[in-house]
């Protein structure tokens, strides 16, 4: 047995999005766990994960409120947000977080970024999200 595949969870309410980056995690070689809404995800906890990525516009927790929670727990957490809004509200609460990526994105990039999170927590470097 190898070492443990590193953990992505995906939070989006997109069903297609969510297992088309399943299927890309998946190919990448990461354990991927998907959630169709932030409350889901926060239910189900946190301990495992390794890195989130979770989109903006969501009924219930959005995207920006999730990552707040998670980062008050886990504040080493690797946190991507996605969004296929262009909404100046958002923009505006999107101020000063890293790891942002506007739909459609690339996809080697949003999965180098991915690496480069784990690499930077592994080594214990903190990765600013």
């Amino acid at each position: 047995m190898g070492e443990r595949r590193p953990v992505v969870a995906v939070v989006d309410d997109d069903a297609r999005l969510l297992e088309s980056l399943e299927d890309l995690l998946d190919s990448a070689g990461y354990a991927t766990r998907t959630f169709s809404s932030g409350n889901a995800f926060l239910a189900s906890g946190l301990s495992g994960v390794d890195v989130l990525i979770t989109d903006i516009g969501m009924p219930g927790i959005d995207g920006i409120e999730l990552r707040a929670r998670v980062l008050d727990a886990v504040p080493t957490l690797p946190v991507f947000v996605i969004t296929g809004r262009h909404d100046p509200a958002d923009a505006e609460r999107l101020q000063g977080i890293g790891n942002v990526f506007r739909k459609p994105f690339d996809v080697e990039t949003l999965l180098r970024a991915v690496d480069e999170a784990l690499s930077a927590r592994r080594n214990g470097g903190s990765h600013a999200s």
